[in-house]
């Protein structure tokens, strides 16, 4: 192979003596670095985040602690494990009245992050904890409480019955799911999407898809993972365009 060779060559334009020397470019800490920044503004232990939501929060969250979370899945065993994501793994748990003397019995879903506290975890797991805090709706999956505890980053919900609408569309066990049934499916998540959009303050849910739709017993369809979700523009009309949510009734149809 040959040689490669660069070089490099003085320039020969002259510049005046009288002008002015560019200004050196502003160096601007990086969006990666600007993420982070933010992030650490956010409350990272349990006072501060009970702090916040007492500031925010409309719906009573309980706050759990780890020991209690592993009593509820009995030690996050294999056989309650329900699926996993971007978060972490979700298991289903049991609440007895033998945990607290104020909580009835219910049967529940944990969601736990997987892996260290870092920023981007701890900003998700905060976005669920505010937004599904202060919003209830039908067509909104609900958000029972949540532990900050040390690195321990975990939310628990109501548990859906029939789980995702994906599994539902894919699977080779269950039947096909009647037409009726897929439209109920489709006008209940559009239902919790207007009204996010409609609310006095405006929610960008970003994340709508078929694996974020869960269902219970009787078909109704909630919204669930709020952890991309932002917080909308403030006294202007949002309207969700149809594009955001056709590919679920495609899925539907056509599945």
């Amino acid at each position: 192979m040959g040689n490669c060779w660069f070089g490099v060559h003085p320039s020969i334009n002259r510049v005046s003596s009288n002008a002015k020397p560019e200004s050196p470019e502003v160096l601007r800490p990086s969006p990666a670095k600007e993420e982070v920044k933010e992030a650490r503004k956010l409350p990272t232990n349990l006072e501060e985040v009970e702090n916040l939501l007492r500031h925010t929060a409309s719906n009573p969250l309980i706050a759990f602690t780890f020991d209690e979370l592993k009593s509820v899945t009995d030690g996050f065993r294999r056989d309650y494990f329900l699926g996993g994501g971007g978060f972490g793994s979700v298991y289903k748990g049991f609440i007895t009245e033998d945990l607290r003397d104020d909580i009835q019995t219910l049967q529940v879903a944990v969601k736990v992050h997987d892996g260290d506290n870092s920023c981007q975890g701890h900003r998700e797991w905060l976005a669920e904890v505010i937004f599904l805090g202060q919003l209830s709706h039908p067509n909104l999956v609900k958000l029972i409480g949540y532990c900050c505890q040390d690195n321990h980053r975990v939310l628990v919900y109501e548990f859906m019955d029939r789980g995702s609408v994906e599994a539902n569309l894919f699977s080779r066990v269950l039947l096909p799911i009647p037409w009726n049934i897929r439209m109920k499916i489709a006008y209940g998540a559009v239902k919790g999407l207007a009204f996010l959009h409609e609310a006095k303050k405006p929610v960008i849910y970003r994340d709508f898809k078929t694996s974020n739709i869960l269902l219970d017993q009787e078909y109704n369809a909630k919204l669930s993972d709020f952890g991309l979700a932002k917080a909308g523009p403030v006294g202007t009309n949002l309207t969700f365009p149809l594009e955001s949510w056709e590919p679920v009734v495609t899925l539907l149809q056509n599945t």
